[in-house]
Protein backbone atom coordinates (compact mmCIF):
# COMPACT_ATOMS: atom_id res chain seq x y z
CA UNK A 1 0.00 0.00 0.00
CA UNK A 2 2.79 2.42 0.91
CA UNK A 3 4.42 1.84 -2.50
CA UNK A 4 1.14 2.71 -4.22
CA UNK A 5 0.81 5.92 -2.19
CA UNK A 6 4.40 6.90 -2.96
CA UNK A 7 3.83 6.25 -6.67
CA UNK A 8 0.70 8.41 -6.72
CA UNK A 9 2.51 11.10 -4.71
CA UNK A 10 5.38 11.18 -7.19
CA UNK A 11 2.92 11.32 -10.10
CA UNK A 12 1.14 14.32 -8.57
CA UNK A 13 4.02 16.25 -7.02
CA UNK A 14 7.05 14.87 -8.83
CA UNK A 15 8.49 16.28 -12.05
CA UNK A 16 6.15 15.18 -14.84
CA UNK A 17 7.89 17.33 -17.43
CA UNK A 18 11.49 18.57 -17.37
CA UNK A 19 12.47 21.69 -19.30
CA UNK A 20 16.05 22.73 -19.95
CA UNK A 21 16.58 26.48 -19.91
CA UNK A 22 20.01 28.11 -20.18
CA UNK A 23 21.83 25.30 -18.49
CA UNK A 24 19.27 24.71 -15.76
CA UNK A 25 16.56 22.07 -15.51
CA UNK A 26 13.03 23.01 -14.49
CA UNK A 27 10.88 20.11 -13.33
CA UNK A 28 7.16 20.80 -13.66
CA UNK A 29 4.71 18.68 -11.61
CA UNK A 30 1.26 17.71 -12.84
CA UNK A 31 -0.51 19.97 -10.36
CA UNK A 32 1.43 23.02 -11.54
CA UNK A 33 0.45 22.12 -15.12
CA UNK A 34 -3.18 22.06 -14.00
CA UNK A 35 -3.38 25.03 -11.64
CA UNK A 36 -1.30 27.72 -13.33
CA UNK A 37 -3.17 27.53 -16.68
CA UNK A 38 -6.46 27.40 -14.74
CA UNK A 39 -5.50 30.56 -12.87
CA UNK A 40 -4.47 32.28 -16.11
CA UNK A 41 -7.69 31.16 -17.81
CA UNK A 42 -10.02 32.55 -15.14
CA UNK A 43 -7.92 35.69 -14.68
CA UNK A 44 -8.34 36.48 -18.38
CA UNK A 45 -11.99 35.37 -18.57
CA UNK A 46 -12.89 37.53 -15.55
CA UNK A 47 -10.95 40.44 -17.12
CA UNK A 48 -8.46 40.60 -14.23
CA UNK A 49 -11.21 40.67 -11.66
CA UNK A 50 -8.91 40.62 -8.58
CA UNK A 51 -7.65 44.07 -9.61
CA UNK A 52 -10.68 45.79 -11.09
CA UNK A 53 -13.18 44.38 -8.58
CA UNK A 54 -11.17 44.89 -5.42
CA UNK A 55 -13.69 47.45 -4.04
CA UNK A 56 -16.52 44.97 -4.67
CA UNK A 57 -14.61 42.25 -2.84
CA UNK A 58 -14.16 44.52 0.16
CA UNK A 59 -17.82 45.57 0.04
CA UNK A 60 -18.86 41.91 -0.05
CA UNK A 61 -17.19 41.33 3.30
CA UNK A 62 -19.60 43.79 4.94
CA UNK A 63 -22.75 42.26 3.48
CA UNK A 64 -25.22 41.11 6.13
CA UNK A 65 -26.84 37.70 5.86
CA UNK A 66 -30.56 37.27 6.16
CA UNK A 67 -30.36 33.76 7.59
CA UNK A 68 -28.79 33.98 11.06
CA UNK A 69 -27.98 30.27 11.02
CA UNK A 70 -25.83 30.63 7.91
CA UNK A 71 -22.46 32.34 7.64
CA UNK A 72 -21.91 35.90 6.53
CA UNK A 73 -19.39 36.60 3.78
CA UNK A 74 -16.99 37.89 6.43
CA UNK A 75 -17.35 34.67 8.41
CA UNK A 76 -16.51 32.61 5.33
CA UNK A 77 -13.44 34.83 5.02
CA UNK A 78 -12.53 34.01 8.63
CA UNK A 79 -12.98 30.25 8.20
CA UNK A 80 -11.04 30.16 4.92
CA UNK A 81 -8.30 32.38 6.32
CA UNK A 82 -8.03 30.16 9.39
CA UNK A 83 -6.96 27.20 7.28
CA UNK A 84 -4.40 29.26 5.35
CA UNK A 85 -2.66 31.38 7.94
CA UNK A 86 -1.45 28.42 9.96
CA UNK A 87 0.15 25.75 7.87
CA UNK A 88 0.24 27.76 4.67
CA UNK A 89 1.45 31.19 5.66
CA UNK A 90 3.95 30.05 8.26
CA UNK A 91 5.06 26.52 7.49
CA UNK A 92 4.54 26.87 3.72
CA UNK A 93 6.64 30.03 3.39
CA UNK A 94 9.39 28.66 5.60
CA UNK A 95 9.57 25.49 3.50
CA UNK A 96 9.66 27.43 0.22
CA UNK A 97 12.47 29.77 1.33
CA UNK A 98 14.38 26.90 2.98
CA UNK A 99 14.61 25.08 -0.36
CA UNK A 100 14.15 27.75 -3.02
CA UNK A 101 15.68 30.84 -1.42
CA UNK A 102 14.34 34.40 -1.46
CA UNK A 103 13.27 34.20 -5.11
CA UNK A 104 10.57 31.68 -4.20
CA UNK A 105 8.66 34.54 -2.55
CA UNK A 106 8.07 36.27 -5.89
CA UNK A 107 6.62 33.14 -7.48
CA UNK A 108 4.42 32.65 -4.44
CA UNK A 109 3.03 36.15 -5.08
CA UNK A 110 2.38 35.22 -8.71
CA UNK A 111 0.54 32.02 -7.80
CA UNK A 112 -1.54 33.92 -5.22
CA UNK A 113 -2.62 36.49 -7.78
CA UNK A 114 -3.58 33.84 -10.34
CA UNK A 115 -5.31 31.78 -7.66
CA UNK A 116 -7.66 34.64 -6.75
CA UNK A 117 -9.71 34.26 -9.95
CA UNK A 118 -9.78 30.48 -9.58
CA UNK A 119 -11.03 30.97 -6.03
CA UNK A 120 -13.77 33.23 -7.35
CA UNK A 121 -14.96 30.57 -9.81
CA UNK A 122 -15.10 27.73 -7.29
CA UNK A 123 -16.60 29.96 -4.57
CA UNK A 124 -19.39 31.09 -6.87
CA UNK A 125 -20.11 27.53 -8.02
CA UNK A 126 -20.33 26.48 -4.37
CA UNK A 127 -22.92 29.21 -3.81
CA UNK A 128 -24.98 28.26 -6.87
CA UNK A 129 -25.14 24.58 -5.90
CA UNK A 130 -25.34 24.83 -2.09
CA UNK A 131 -27.90 22.79 -0.14
CA UNK A 132 -29.78 23.33 3.10
CA UNK A 133 -27.95 21.94 6.13
CA UNK A 134 -30.46 20.31 8.49
CA UNK A 135 -27.86 19.62 11.21
CA UNK A 136 -25.90 22.84 11.67
CA UNK A 137 -28.43 25.13 10.02
CA UNK A 138 -27.81 27.40 7.05
CA UNK A 139 -26.18 25.76 4.04
CA UNK A 140 -23.44 23.34 3.05
CA UNK A 141 -21.85 22.41 -0.23
CA UNK A 142 -18.62 22.46 -2.19
CA UNK A 143 -17.15 20.51 -5.11
CA UNK A 144 -18.81 17.22 -4.18
CA UNK A 145 -22.18 18.94 -4.57
CA UNK A 146 -21.56 20.83 -7.78
CA UNK A 147 -19.91 17.74 -9.31
CA UNK A 148 -23.05 15.79 -8.34
CA UNK A 149 -25.30 18.39 -9.97
CA UNK A 150 -23.19 18.36 -13.13
CA UNK A 151 -23.37 14.57 -13.46
CA UNK A 152 -27.10 14.63 -12.72
CA UNK A 153 -27.68 17.21 -15.43
CA UNK A 154 -25.64 15.21 -17.96
CA UNK A 155 -27.58 12.02 -17.18
CA UNK A 156 -30.85 13.97 -17.27
CA UNK A 157 -32.19 12.17 -14.23
CA UNK A 158 -31.99 12.29 -10.44
CA UNK A 159 -29.19 10.26 -8.88
CA UNK A 160 -28.46 9.39 -5.25
CA UNK A 161 -24.70 9.72 -5.51
CA UNK A 162 -22.07 10.52 -8.12
CA UNK A 163 -19.02 8.26 -8.14
CA UNK A 164 -16.72 11.18 -8.99
CA UNK A 165 -18.24 13.29 -6.21
CA UNK A 166 -17.78 10.39 -3.78
CA UNK A 167 -14.11 10.14 -4.71
CA UNK A 168 -13.62 13.88 -4.23
CA UNK A 169 -15.25 13.75 -0.79
CA UNK A 170 -13.09 10.78 0.27
CA UNK A 171 -9.88 12.43 -0.95
CA UNK A 172 -10.80 15.58 0.97
CA UNK A 173 -11.30 13.69 4.21
CA UNK A 174 -8.01 11.81 3.71
CA UNK A 175 -6.20 15.09 3.02
CA UNK A 176 -7.50 16.79 6.15
CA UNK A 177 -6.54 13.82 8.34
CA UNK A 178 -3.00 14.09 6.98
CA UNK A 179 -2.92 17.84 7.61
CA UNK A 180 -4.02 17.18 11.21
CA UNK A 181 -0.81 15.26 11.78
CA UNK A 182 1.36 17.95 10.18
CA UNK A 183 -0.31 20.57 12.40
CA UNK A 184 0.39 18.85 15.69
CA UNK A 185 3.95 17.86 14.72
CA UNK A 186 4.81 21.46 13.78
CA UNK A 187 3.37 22.80 17.04
CA UNK A 188 5.12 20.28 19.29
CA UNK A 189 8.46 20.90 17.53
CA UNK A 190 8.13 24.67 18.01
CA UNK A 191 7.23 24.30 21.70
CA UNK A 192 10.11 21.92 22.27
CA UNK A 193 12.53 24.47 20.76
CA UNK A 194 11.06 27.40 22.70
CA UNK A 195 10.26 25.87 26.09
CA UNK A 196 11.89 22.39 26.07
CA UNK A 197 8.42 20.93 26.65
CA UNK A 198 8.16 17.22 25.72
CA UNK A 199 5.88 16.75 22.69
CA UNK A 200 3.43 14.53 24.60
CA UNK A 201 2.41 17.38 26.93
CA UNK A 202 1.88 19.89 24.11
CA UNK A 203 -0.03 17.27 22.14
CA UNK A 204 -2.41 16.46 24.98
CA UNK A 205 -3.19 20.14 25.58
CA UNK A 206 -3.73 20.77 21.85
CA UNK A 207 -6.08 17.77 21.54
CA UNK A 208 -8.09 18.69 24.66
CA UNK A 209 -8.61 22.31 23.58
CA UNK A 210 -9.50 21.23 20.04
CA UNK A 211 -11.98 18.65 21.36
CA UNK A 212 -13.79 21.27 23.43
CA UNK A 213 -14.34 23.30 20.27
CA UNK A 214 -14.97 20.86 17.42
CA UNK A 215 -17.24 18.49 19.36
CA UNK A 216 -19.67 21.32 20.07
CA UNK A 217 -22.25 22.22 17.45
CA UNK A 218 -21.83 25.98 17.09
CA UNK A 219 -18.44 26.66 18.66
CA UNK A 220 -16.16 26.51 15.59
CA UNK A 221 -17.15 29.73 13.83
CA UNK A 222 -17.57 31.64 17.11
CA UNK A 223 -14.03 30.76 18.19
CA UNK A 224 -12.53 31.54 14.78
CA UNK A 225 -14.37 34.89 14.72
CA UNK A 226 -12.36 35.84 17.83
CA UNK A 227 -8.91 34.31 17.44
CA UNK A 228 -8.25 34.71 13.69
CA UNK A 229 -8.51 38.54 13.54
CA UNK A 230 -6.59 38.93 16.82
CA UNK A 231 -3.69 36.66 15.90
CA UNK A 232 -3.49 38.04 12.36
CA UNK A 233 -3.30 41.64 13.67
CA UNK A 234 -0.68 40.72 16.30
CA UNK A 235 1.47 38.93 13.74
CA UNK A 236 1.13 41.85 11.32
CA UNK A 237 2.06 44.43 13.99
CA UNK A 238 5.14 42.45 15.07
CA UNK A 239 6.22 42.18 11.42
CA UNK A 240 5.75 45.94 10.86
CA UNK A 241 7.91 46.58 13.95
CA UNK A 242 10.66 44.34 12.55
CA UNK A 243 10.45 46.03 9.14
CA UNK A 244 10.64 49.54 10.64
CA UNK A 245 13.56 48.44 12.80
CA UNK A 246 15.38 47.20 9.70
CA UNK A 247 13.97 49.69 7.17
CA UNK A 248 17.41 50.41 5.69
CA UNK A 249 17.70 46.76 4.65
CA UNK A 250 14.38 46.62 2.77
CA UNK A 251 15.72 47.72 -0.65
CA UNK A 252 18.31 44.95 -0.46
CA UNK A 253 15.63 42.37 0.47
CA UNK A 254 13.46 43.25 -2.54
CA UNK A 255 16.54 43.29 -4.78
CA UNK A 256 17.42 39.81 -3.55
CA UNK A 257 13.87 38.54 -4.12
CA UNK A 258 13.74 39.71 -7.74
CA UNK A 259 17.32 38.71 -8.57
CA UNK A 260 16.87 35.20 -7.27
CA UNK A 261 13.35 34.89 -8.69
CA UNK A 262 14.68 35.10 -12.23
CA UNK A 263 17.83 33.09 -11.67
CA UNK A 264 20.17 36.08 -11.81
CA UNK A 265 21.96 34.54 -8.84
CA UNK A 266 22.30 30.89 -7.88
CA UNK A 267 20.49 30.06 -4.65
CA UNK A 268 20.64 27.35 -2.04
CA UNK A 269 17.84 25.34 -3.63
CA UNK A 270 19.89 24.59 -6.74
CA UNK A 271 19.21 27.40 -9.18
CA UNK A 272 16.32 28.90 -11.08
CA UNK A 273 14.33 25.67 -11.35
CA UNK A 274 14.26 25.14 -7.60
CA UNK A 275 13.28 28.77 -6.98
CA UNK A 276 10.49 28.75 -9.53
CA UNK A 277 8.95 25.41 -8.65
CA UNK A 278 9.23 25.70 -4.89
CA UNK A 279 7.64 29.12 -4.96
CA UNK A 280 4.80 28.03 -7.21
CA UNK A 281 4.22 24.65 -5.51
CA UNK A 282 4.17 26.13 -2.02
CA UNK A 283 2.08 29.03 -3.24
CA UNK A 284 -0.55 26.78 -4.77
CA UNK A 285 -0.62 24.56 -1.69
CA UNK A 286 -0.88 27.47 0.72
CA UNK A 287 -3.59 29.57 -0.92
CA UNK A 288 -5.73 26.48 -1.64
CA UNK A 289 -7.18 28.01 -4.80
CA UNK A 290 -8.29 25.20 -7.12
CA UNK A 291 -8.05 22.43 -4.53
CA UNK A 292 -11.76 22.60 -3.67
CA UNK A 293 -11.26 23.16 0.06
CA UNK A 294 -12.36 26.80 0.45
CA UNK A 295 -15.65 26.32 -1.49
CA UNK A 296 -16.82 24.13 1.42
CA UNK A 297 -16.82 27.32 3.51
CA UNK A 298 -18.06 29.58 0.71
CA UNK A 299 -21.16 27.40 0.32
CA UNK A 300 -22.14 28.02 3.94
CA UNK A 301 -22.61 31.74 3.35
CA UNK A 302 -25.93 33.41 2.75
CA UNK A 303 -26.02 36.41 0.43
CA UNK A 304 -28.18 38.31 -1.99
CA UNK A 305 -25.86 37.69 -4.91
CA UNK A 306 -23.85 34.58 -5.69
CA UNK A 307 -21.12 36.67 -7.18
CA UNK A 308 -20.67 38.50 -3.88
CA UNK A 309 -19.71 35.23 -2.22
CA UNK A 310 -17.27 34.49 -4.98
CA UNK A 311 -15.72 37.93 -4.59
CA UNK A 312 -15.39 37.39 -0.85
CA UNK A 313 -13.65 34.02 -1.28
CA UNK A 314 -11.37 35.46 -3.93
CA UNK A 315 -10.45 38.30 -1.60
CA UNK A 316 -9.58 35.74 1.05
CA UNK A 317 -6.92 34.25 -1.18
CA UNK A 318 -5.37 37.66 -1.74
CA UNK A 319 -5.49 38.81 1.88
CA UNK A 320 -4.20 35.63 3.49
CA UNK A 321 -1.53 35.08 0.91
CA UNK A 322 -0.19 38.47 -0.07
CA UNK A 323 -0.12 39.95 3.42
CA UNK A 324 0.48 37.14 5.88
CA UNK A 325 2.94 35.21 3.77
CA UNK A 326 4.85 38.38 2.95
CA UNK A 327 5.10 39.01 6.70
CA UNK A 328 6.73 35.62 7.26
CA UNK A 329 9.07 36.11 4.31
CA UNK A 330 10.21 39.55 5.53
CA UNK A 331 10.94 38.22 9.02
CA UNK A 332 13.30 35.60 7.61
CA UNK A 333 14.90 37.68 4.85
CA UNK A 334 15.68 40.61 7.15
CA UNK A 335 17.83 38.34 9.31
CA UNK A 336 21.53 37.92 8.30
CA UNK A 337 22.29 34.79 6.31
CA UNK A 338 24.78 33.81 9.03
CA UNK A 339 21.82 33.43 11.41
CA UNK A 340 19.62 31.35 9.10
CA UNK A 341 22.29 29.45 7.12
CA UNK A 342 21.84 25.70 7.27
CA UNK A 343 18.49 26.04 9.08
CA UNK A 344 15.28 24.55 7.75
CA UNK A 345 11.64 24.41 8.73
CA UNK A 346 10.48 26.13 11.90
CA UNK A 347 14.07 26.25 13.21
CA UNK A 348 14.76 28.79 10.45
CA UNK A 349 11.83 31.04 11.42
CA UNK A 350 12.55 30.77 15.14
CA UNK A 351 16.23 31.62 14.56
CA UNK A 352 15.23 34.70 12.54
CA UNK A 353 12.76 35.84 15.21
CA UNK A 354 15.35 35.25 17.93
CA UNK A 355 17.70 37.56 16.02
CA UNK A 356 15.06 40.28 15.73
CA UNK A 357 13.41 40.04 19.16
CA UNK A 358 15.72 37.94 21.31
CA UNK A 359 14.33 35.00 23.29
CA UNK A 360 10.86 36.60 23.05
CA UNK A 361 10.96 35.96 19.30
CA UNK A 362 11.41 32.22 19.72
CA UNK A 363 8.57 32.11 22.24
CA UNK A 364 6.37 34.30 20.02
CA UNK A 365 6.76 31.93 17.04
CA UNK A 366 5.82 28.94 19.19
CA UNK A 367 2.72 30.64 20.60
CA UNK A 368 1.55 32.14 17.29
CA UNK A 369 2.13 28.83 15.51
CA UNK A 370 0.01 27.13 18.18
CA UNK A 371 -2.82 29.59 17.55
CA UNK A 372 -2.48 29.50 13.77
CA UNK A 373 -2.31 25.71 13.67
CA UNK A 374 -5.20 25.40 16.10
CA UNK A 375 -7.30 27.62 13.83
CA UNK A 376 -6.23 25.54 10.81
CA UNK A 377 -7.38 22.34 12.48
CA UNK A 378 -10.83 23.56 13.46
CA UNK A 379 -11.13 25.26 10.06
CA UNK A 380 -10.51 22.04 8.11
CA UNK A 381 -13.05 20.24 10.25
CA UNK A 382 -15.54 22.87 9.15
CA UNK A 383 -14.61 21.99 5.56
CA UNK A 384 -15.13 18.32 6.33
CA UNK A 385 -18.76 18.78 7.38
CA UNK A 386 -20.11 18.95 3.83
CA UNK A 387 -18.01 16.04 2.55
CA UNK A 388 -19.06 13.81 5.43
CA UNK A 389 -22.69 14.79 4.81
CA UNK A 390 -22.41 13.94 1.12
CA UNK A 391 -20.92 10.50 1.81
CA UNK A 392 -23.01 9.41 4.78
CA UNK A 393 -26.05 11.66 4.79
CA UNK A 394 -27.06 14.28 7.33
CA UNK A 395 -26.58 12.57 10.69
CA UNK A 396 -24.64 13.37 13.85
CA UNK A 397 -23.07 9.91 14.13
CA UNK A 398 -20.93 10.28 10.98
CA UNK A 399 -20.08 13.93 11.75
CA UNK A 400 -18.87 13.02 15.24
CA UNK A 401 -17.00 9.92 14.04
CA UNK A 402 -14.89 11.95 11.59
CA UNK A 403 -14.14 14.59 14.22
CA UNK A 404 -12.92 11.86 16.60
CA UNK A 405 -10.77 10.36 13.81
CA UNK A 406 -9.21 13.80 13.11
CA UNK A 407 -8.50 14.27 16.83
CA UNK A 408 -6.78 10.87 16.92
CA UNK A 409 -4.65 11.92 13.93
CA UNK A 410 -3.87 15.18 15.72
CA UNK A 411 -2.65 13.21 18.74
CA UNK A 412 -0.59 10.74 16.72
CA UNK A 413 1.09 13.51 14.70
CA UNK A 414 2.14 15.31 17.87
CA UNK A 415 4.13 12.41 19.30
CA UNK A 416 5.64 11.00 16.10
CA UNK A 417 6.12 11.96 12.47
CA UNK A 418 4.63 9.37 10.13
CA UNK A 419 5.69 10.38 6.64
CA UNK A 420 3.30 7.82 5.15
CA UNK A 421 0.30 9.64 6.59
CA UNK A 422 1.70 13.01 5.55
CA UNK A 423 2.21 11.75 2.01
CA UNK A 424 -1.34 10.45 2.11
CA UNK A 425 -2.50 13.98 2.97
CA UNK A 426 -0.57 15.42 0.01
CA UNK A 427 -2.03 12.72 -2.25
CA UNK A 428 -5.51 13.60 -1.01
CA UNK A 429 -5.22 17.32 -1.81
CA UNK A 430 -3.57 16.48 -5.14
CA UNK A 431 -6.43 14.23 -6.25
CA UNK A 432 -8.97 16.79 -5.00
CA UNK A 433 -7.28 19.37 -7.18
CA UNK A 434 -7.44 17.19 -10.29
CA UNK A 435 -11.17 16.58 -9.95
CA UNK A 436 -11.90 20.20 -9.03
CA UNK A 437 -9.89 21.84 -11.83
CA UNK A 438 -11.48 19.58 -14.44
CA UNK A 439 -14.98 20.42 -13.24
CA UNK A 440 -14.09 24.14 -13.10
CA UNK A 441 -13.43 24.09 -16.84
CA UNK A 442 -16.72 22.24 -17.42
CA UNK A 443 -18.86 24.39 -15.09
CA UNK A 444 -16.87 27.62 -14.89
CA UNK A 445 -19.18 29.24 -17.42
CA UNK A 446 -21.84 29.44 -14.68
CA UNK A 447 -19.54 31.55 -12.50
CA UNK A 448 -18.61 33.76 -15.44
CA UNK A 449 -22.28 34.30 -16.31
CA UNK A 450 -23.00 35.28 -12.70
CA UNK A 451 -20.20 37.83 -12.90
CA UNK A 452 -21.51 39.19 -16.21
CA UNK A 453 -25.05 39.32 -14.82
CA UNK A 454 -23.89 41.10 -11.68
CA UNK A 455 -21.91 43.69 -13.66
CA UNK A 456 -24.87 44.32 -15.97
CA UNK A 457 -27.18 44.85 -12.98
CA UNK A 458 -24.69 47.23 -11.37
CA UNK A 459 -24.40 49.18 -14.62
CA UNK A 460 -28.17 49.47 -14.90
CA UNK A 461 -28.42 50.57 -11.29
CA UNK A 462 -25.86 53.34 -11.85
CA UNK A 463 -27.85 54.58 -14.86
CA UNK A 464 -31.00 54.84 -12.74
CA UNK A 465 -29.16 56.70 -10.01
Amino acid sequence: MSNIIVSIYNFLWGDLITLNFKGTSIGIPLLVILLIPTGIFFTIRTKFMPIRKLPTMIRALGEKNDDKKSLSTFQTLIVSTATRVGMGNLVGVVAAISVGGAGAVFWMWVSAFLGASTAYAEGTLAQIHKKKDPLYGGYHGGPAYYIHDYVEKKRKKKIKKSFIAILFAIFGLICWCGISQVISNSVTSAFKNAFSIPPIYTTVILVIISSLIVLRKDATVKVLDVIVPIMAVIYFVVTIFIIIKNISLMPGVFERIFEEAFGIKQVAGGGFGAVLMNGIKRGLFSNEAGSGSAPCAAAAADGTAFVFMGHGTSHTAKISYSQMQTCTAMIMLLAPESVTKGKQGMDLLQSAMNYHLGSFGTIFVAVILFLFSFSTFIGILFYARSNVAYLFGDNWASQTAYKVLALVMLFIGGIAAYTFVWDLGDVGIGLMTIFNTVILYLMGGQALRELKKYEAERKEQKKKN
